[in-house]
C-alpha cells in the first residue's frame, strides 16, 4: 500500500517530487516485499512497517538518503531473524539522513542494526534482543553506528549483545541518551570516537556498563572529548560472555564505568552502586601495538562529583583476596592503575572523592606487582575540557 505524505514531502527540501509513504505488513512474501520497499525507497520517503512479527530469514539494506523506516512501537513491530540463514546484521544502512525508530530486532545472527559510514543517522525507540539471554553465539552489536558523522541514539534498548548493546565507533558529533542496556557484555561502548555525549541511561545487569575506549590499528585513532553524565549504572554483574579473542574479553565483572586510553573525558554526576569490581576504572591500554597514531594512555579524565553507593566487594580480579584487604574490603570507587604518559596528567577527580592506584610500575605489569595507595590525583576541573555538544541539533527534530 503507497500512500502520499504531505508532511514528508514538505520535509524533503532535496526530493524533486511529493516524498511517499510506503506501508508494508507482515505475513508471507513480508522479506521480499520489505526490502523491495527499502530498494525502491526516494529520498524523503517513509516506509511504514505494520504492527506484527516480521519472520525473516536474510538480512535487510538501506542504501538511500533521507528514508525513515518507522515501526508501530518497539513491542508493536518485530523484525525476527530466528530463522536467518546467513551471519550477517539485520539491517545494514549505508546512506545519509536516515531515521529508525519504534521497532524491534530480534535474534539476528550477526549485528542486529549496523550503519556504516551514515551521517546524520537517528535511532529512536530501537529494541534489539537476544531471546536466549547472554550467550557468547549471539551477535556482537545491538546498535552499531560506525564511521559516521552526527549519530543519535534516543529511548532504545538493547540486551544479550555478545560485544556491546550500544556501540559507536571511529564516528564524532554523538548523542546515545535515554537508552537502556542489560545482559550485554558491555552496555554502551564509545570507541575512537569524538565529540560524545552519554546521559541519562540506564546500564545494569552487563558486565560492564559504559566504556571510553581507543585502541590501536582503526581507521580513524584519537578518541576522546566524551561527556558520560548523569546515568545510573547499577548492578553490572553478568559473567563476561564475550567469545574468545574479542577485547570486550578483558572487561571484568562488575566494572561501571570504565575509561581506557581516552583523552579529555568527563564523568560527572552519575549514580554507581552495586558494581562489584569497581565503580569506576581509569586504565591505559597493556596489549602490544605496533601503531605508532595510537597513545595509549588516558589523558585529562577527570571524575566530577557522582554518588557511589555499595560496590567493589566481590571484584573479578587476580589477587582479589589481597587488594581487598589492602582496601579494607571493598575496592574504592575511582581506581586507576597508575600508569601515565610521561609528564601528563592522567586523571583529576572531584574534592573528597575516595580513589586509589594500583601503582602498577609499567604498563603490562602483572597486578601481583600493584603497590596500592591513596590517589594522589589534582582536584578535577570541568573547565579544563574542550566544549562537547554531541550529535547536531537539527537530528533533534526527527524524534517528534
Amino acid at each position: 500500500m503507497i500512500r502520499i505524505s504531505i508532511a514528508a514531502a514538505l520535509l524533503a527540501s532535496a526530493t524533486p517530487a511529493l516524498a511517499e509513504v510506503h506501508t508494508v505488513a507482515p505475513g508471507e512474501g513480508a522479506q521480499e516485499r520489505l526490502q523491495e520497499a527499502l530498494i525502491l525507497a526516494a529520498p524523503g520517503d517513509e516506509i511504514e512497517l505494520e504492527a506484527g512479527r516480521f519472520e525473516l530469514t536474510d538480512g535487510l539494506s538501506l542504501d538511500v538518503d533521507g528514508v525513515t523506516l518507522r515501526g508501530a512501537g518497539a513491542d508493536a513491530t518485530v523484525l525476527d531473524f530466528t530463522a536467518q540463514k546467513d551471519a550477517g546484521e539485520g539491517l545494514l544502512v549505508t546512506s545519509d539522513n536516515v531515521t529508525l525508530r519504534d521497532f524491534a530486532v530480534e535474534n539476528p545472527k550477526g549485528d542486529g542494526i549496523k550503519s556504516k559510514g551514515a551521517d546524520n543517522i537517528v535511532y529512536q525507540g530501537i529494541r534489539v534482543t537476544w531471546t536466549g539471554g547472554p550467550l557468547s553465539t549471539n551477535g556482537a552489536y545491538g546498535i552499531y553506528p560506525v564511521e559516521s558523522t552526527g549519530v543519535l541514539v534516543a529511548e532504545s534498548q538493547v540486551s544479550g549483545a555478545s560485544d556491546a548493546g550500544i556501540y559507536v565507533g571511529q564516528s564524532r558529533d554523538i548523542t546515545v541518551r535515554h537508552s537502556l542496556v542489560q545482559y550485554n557484555v558491555a552496555g554502551i561502548e564509545i570507541e575512537n570516537s569524538r565529540n560524545a555525549v552519554v546521559e541519562e541511561n540506564l546500564a545494569t545487569h552487563n558486565t560492564g556498563g559504559i566504556l571510553v575506549f581507543d585502541l590501536p590499528g582503526l581507521p580513524v585513532m584519537g578518541g576522546g572529548d566524551v561527556v558520560v553524565r548523569r546515568n545510573l549504572v547499577t548492578e553490572n554483574d553478568v559473567d563476561n560472555f564475550a567469545p574468545p579473542g574479542n577485547i570486550v574479553g578483558g572487561v571484568k565483572r562488575g566494572t561501571g564505568i570504565l575509561v581506557m586510553a581516552n583523552e579529555n573525558v568527563l564523568v560527572d554526576e552519575n549514580v554507581l552502586q552495586k558494581n562489584d569490581t569497581s565503580q569506576i576504572m581509569v586504565v591505559a591500554y597493556t596489549l602490544p601495538f605496533d601503531d605508532e597514531r595510537y597513545n595509549p594512555f588516558p589523558r585529562n579524565v577527570v571524575i566530577g562529583n557522582n554518588i557511589y553507593e555499595e560496590g567493589g566487594q566481590r571484584p573479578d580480579l587476580d589477587g582479589a583476596e589481597a587488594l581487598l584487604a589492602a582496601f579494607g574490603g571493598a575496592l574504592p570507587p575511582v581506581l586507576w592503575d597508575g600508569l601515565a604518559e610521561p609528564g601528563g596528567t592522567a586523571l583529576s577527580v572531584a574534592e573528597g572523592t575516595a580513589g586509589w592506584s594500583l601503582n602498577l610500575p609499567r604498563q603490562g605489569a602483572d597486578l601481583a606487582e600493584a603497590t596500592p595507595g591513596p590517589l594522589q590525583a589534582p582536584v578535577g576541573d570541568p573547565s579544563s575540557l574542550p566544549e562537547v555538544t554531541g550529535a547536531p541539533q537539527e537530528l533533534e527534530a526527527r524524534l517528534k
